[in-house]
Formats: C-alpha cells, sequence, structure tokens
C-alpha cells in the first residue's frame, strides 16, 4: 500500500498532467480551481514537497499586509516550513472560492494559536489565539500557481 506521500506524490502527478488537456474556458476554470484545491490540501509539513511543486520554478509569494514576499520555491516552502512550526491547532473554513483560467480567488477564515516567531512581521506575540481572514489571489501561469497573495486580517480569537 502507498504511503501518504506516495499517494500524494501520485495525485500531484495526474493533476499536473492535466494542464495542457483543459481547451475550453469552463474546463480551464474548472483546472485552475482544483490546482488551488490542491495546493491547499497539500499546504502541510507532511506534504510540503509536493504543495511546492504546484508552483512555478520563479513563483512568488507575497502578504501585504506582514510586508513579506519570498520568490522560488525553496524561499516559499522555507516560509511555509517556518509557519507551520508557528502555529498550533490550525483549523480552516472556507468561504468562497470562484476562477477565471488565469486567476482563482479564495476567501476562508483561519484559527489557530500562534506558538513561536514563523510568521514574519506577525502583529500578535505566540500564545495569541488568533481568528483570521484570509483572502487568496493566485495567478495561474501554463497551469501553475506563479504568484500567490494572501491578504490577512488578524483578529484575536475572542
Amino acid at each position: 500500500m502507498a504511503s501518504l506521500v506516495e499517494r500524494s506524490r501520485m495525485t500531484v502527478d495526474d493533476l499536473l498532467g492535466t494542464r495542457h488537456k483543459a481547451k475550453s474556458y469552463e474546463e480551464r476554470c474548472r483546472y485552475a480551481i482544483d490546482l488551488v484545491d490542491m495546493h491547499l490540501h497539500e499546504e502541510n509539513p507532511e506534504r510540503i514537497d509536493e504543495c511546492i511543486r504546484l508552483y512555478t520554478p520563479d513563483a512568488v509569494w507575497e502578504c501585504p499586509a506582514r510586508r513579506v514576499i519570498y520568490t522560488g520555491r525553496q524561499k516559499i516552502k522555507e516560509m511555509y516550513l517556518r509557519l507551520f512550526a508557528s502555529a498550533e491547532g490550525m483549523n480552516f473554513r472556507s468561504i468562497e472560492r470562484f476562477a477565471s483560467p488565469e486567476r482563482v480567488f479564495d476567501d476562508m477564515e483561519a484559527t489557530f494559536r500562534l506558538i513561536g516567531d514563523g510568521f514574519e512581521n506577525c502583529p500578535f506575540p505566540a500564545g495569541t489565539r488568533v481568528n483570521m481572514r484570509l483572502l487568496h489571489n493566485f495567478h495561474i501561469r501554463d497551469g501553475m500557481i506563479a504568484r500567490e497573495i494572501g491578504y490577512e486580517v488578524w483578529r484575536r480569537e475572542p
């Protein structure tokens, strides 16, 4: 039986293998949504390598509220690993997602407790329970994520 990482790798391979097959506008929109959905599911410490494969080699990850920009797969991976190590009890609630072939907008809410300093320029200290509204603007190029902009609204959990 294949391990979780092996199954993840096969799933990512399958999706990326279809990126040039979508022809109609609707098919290309569906592919873009599937790409972002897979990215969000692979965005965890165990499967981070598969998550990173969904980015273009020159991808840019940006968070304007915290004034941070990371360029390239390796820098993005390092940033994610710092985030994972600094958040405990991470939960997400999807609110809305829609797409064109070149853009996906994802609106969600995240709750967690800060346990470290991995969120560069974070507005709260470690120990804070956070309820964050998070809007992602994904730019899609050649069937991969070329830019991810995360608009974060940080709030203390009541």
